[in-house]
């Protein structure tokens, strides 16, 4: 595989891009992080990394799911660009919907329920929706800056939430 993108993270491939997405002009990019209360090898986490391949899975055959940031085909996991301490979740959707239904009306929940046990409560905003130009990735510098307007300016049309969404333009 060629690399196509390199953010000096990972290099993003052709392929993971599905290949079958609708063709649209904008698709819906995502950042969530999450801050562990534990060492990424803590027994504490096992429950969490059990499901973690099933979850990701899960996303990628779901409905509207177009991407899913990744490292030289494996997780995510190794991004520290946050800090040693963070995990980061990153994908592009369709729209929003697909996106609402495979957080909260598939098994993903079920994980979700569970997070105050693995992860600490963050009191500034941790997740982040943005519209990108269909066909194109977003790179971890990008989500960071997304992710900073939302705190700083609370939800825009560059930097929004599930809460108050904003139509792509």
């Amino acid at each position: 595989m060629q690399c196509f993108r390199d953010d000096g993270i990972g290099c993003y491939y052709a392929c993971d891009l599905k290949r079958d997405s609708k063709v649209a002009e904008y698709h819906l990019a995502q950042l969530n992080i999450v801050k562990m209360k534990f060492d990424i090898d803590a027994p504490e986490l096992e429950d969490f990394f059990a499901r973690f391949d099933e979850i990701n899975a899960l996303a990628d055959g779901s409905p509207g799911f177009v991407w899913r940031l990744s490292i030289d085909d494996e997780d995510a996991t190794a991004i520290d660009h946050f800090g040693p301490d963070y995990l980061v979740n990153m994908s592009v959707w369709e729209d929003v919907d697909s996106l609402h239904r495979y957080v909260y009306r598939s098994a993903h929940s079920e994980v979700m329920a569970r997070r105050k046990q693995w992860f600490d409560h963050m009191l500034e905003a941790y997740s982040v929706l943005w519209w990108i130009p269909a066909g194109t990735v977003p790179i971890i510098t990008q989500a960071d800056e997304r992710l900073q307007c939302l705190r700083h300016n609370g939800p825009t049309a560059e930097a929004f939430t599930f809460k108050q969404i904003f139509a792509a333009e």
